[in-house]
């Protein structure tokens, strides 16, 4: 972990040097997976051959060694698609699948240079907030074996807090980078819809999800943000807006920035402990010239409800592809109609079989209006919100999570205790603005996240804010490993 440890910037320098070459940093990530991962179960599928042959080719060539991500080991949830490497969204549905081509942010790691690793575990096509619904096995958090990564990006948080790899990608549909990012310490940004590509993201709920980074601190988190970032053909949602080098906003200068806290995000269900490490974060940007006033986001209760309404209406019919007729696991059946029945009851995990009733209900006849129409109204007013709020307020502050991780087995059989983890987070998707999760601190042992909330496509603001706590907290926060085999 303690190559892993000098961020991006002297890694980039020294690889630049040739003081360290890009085998040797590939190499380490897969000691350091050998090491940990029989423990933590981040990775379902290395790239260890593939990996290793592009890395000396880049120590024999140098090209384009001016990459922003040259030589960089990076891994990759599995419910982003990569040519000839397996991708199964954790399901069993896709236990076969070999894809023909590679997502937009894959196709832009290659044309920088940097290098795929592996495929990290998460909840089965991302429909969870603890890792359990992986139809494989669990990840556990490397703070704490006994407790959950968060999820659904579970993998993906724990492969970057256990040192795995530098730097990994997840997708956010209502908190799935930002939850395990606060639950495993490490920096998750959840960027605005729309700034990164979502071609060859398997699908949840496609109004919601969003492709983003994980990194061990804010600096590193923006250049990979950078390097992912643009407008794609292949993606009509994506937005032709300009990227900026969101680095040249890591002044460590937020004096008078106006910070909007709102009082819900402290309200019932929030843990002492958590509202205490926050505020006392809170008050450090306070110290640092920034200028913080409550408010109010009075439709975020809500935000659950309408949420889980959403996106299981989009999920029920994104996963009418996985029928067993194109790709993925087919079922041995006597007729069609059979055939559909037992690759859907067999490939799809109870949570996702969940999902897709509760959506196909919310859009049936006699219901639509009823459910479906009213939580599509109900995301309006979320949005007015922070329009609202962003109208005198530069960024909003509160904690990312309501509780530190919890205990594998303690909420996977109460689904509604489960879906009320992510209720600081949802109304960031909802609303479809960036929200970036820093470490601030320990409750009990275990990381707490501040989640700082921008405005639409200004995630440099979020990166602005971040870097200036993250400077001037100067919290180490890693893991100690303990019980990992070595």
């Amino acid at each position: 972990m303690a190559l892993f440890d000098e961020g991006y910037k002297s890694i980039h320098d020294r690889l630049h040097k040739k003081d360290l070459s890009v085998t040797e940093l590939v190499e380490e990530s897969y000691k350091n997976i050998q090491k940990t991962d029989a423990s933590i179960h981040a990775f379902l599928t290395l790239n260890k051959e593939a990996a290793l042959e592009k890395a000396k080719a880049l120590d024999a060539e140098r090209g384009n060694a001016d990459a922003a991500l040259f030589g960089l080991p990076i891994g990759v949830k599995d419910n982003i698609v990569t040519k000839n490497l397996k991708t199964t969204a954790a399901s069993q549905i896709l236990a076969n699948f070999e894809p023909l081509h590679n997502a937009t942010v894959v196709e832009k790691i290659n044309a920088q240079n940097g290098i795929v690793i592996g495929k990290l575990n998460m909840d089965e096509f991302a429909m969870g907030s603890s890792n359990e619904n992986s139809s494989y096995f669990k990840t556990l958090n490397p703070w704490d074996l006994t407790r959950v990564p968060g999820g659904s990006s579970g993998g993906s948080a724990a492969a970057v807090s256990a040192g795995m790899v530098p730097y990994s990608l997840g997708s956010d549909t209502g908190g799935s980078i930002r939850q395990p990012a606060a639950f495993c310490g490490v920096v998750g940004m959840k960027p605005t819809y729309g700034r990164v590509s979502r071609f060859g993201l398997i699908a949840f709920a496609s109004s919601l999800d969003q492709i983003g980074p994980f990194t061990r601190n804010v600096e590193d988190n923006a250049h990979l943000l950078q390097a992912i970032s643009g407008v794609d053909v292949y993606d009509s949602t994506s937005a032709n807006v300009d990227v900026p080098d969101f680095t040249k906003a890591l002044t460590g200068e937020v004096k008078g920035l106006r910070v909007a806290v709102p009082k819900e995000y402290f309200g019932e269900g929030v843990s002492e402990e958590v509202k205490t490490t926050v505020k006392k974060a809170i008050a450090q940007l306070e110290s640092l010239g920034a200028v913080v006033e409550e408010v109010s986001l009075p439709h975020s209760k809500y935000a659950v409800a309408a949420y889980y309404i959403i996106a299981s209406s989009e999920a029920s019919a994104n996963l009418a592809r996985f029928d067993g007729v194109r790709y993925g696991v087919r079922a041995a059946a006597d007729n069609l109609i059979d055939m559909y029945k037992k690759t859907r009851s067999e490939g799809f995990g109870e949570e996702v079989k969940r999902r897709i009733m509760l959506g196909t209900f919310a859009l049936s006849s006699g219901y639509y209006d009823a459910y479906y129409k009213k939580a599509q109204k109900v995301r309006t007013l979320i949005k007015r919100d922070f329009e609202k709020v962003f109208e005198n307020y530069d960024v909003v502050i509160g904690p990312t999570t309501p509780t530190t991780a919890f205990k594998i087995g303690e909420k996977i059989d109460d689904p509604l205790t489960m879906y009320a983890n992510d209720i600081l987070t949802i109304p960031v998707n909802l609303a479809g603005v960036p929200a970036i999760s820093v470490p601030c601190g320990l409750a009990n042992g275990l990381p707490v996240g501040l989640q700082i909330i921008g405005k639409p496509f200004d995630e440099a603001t979020i990166y602005r804010t971040a870097h200036a706590y993250e400077q001037a907290a100067n919290l180490k926060l890693t893991p100690a490993l303990e019980g990992v085999n070595a």
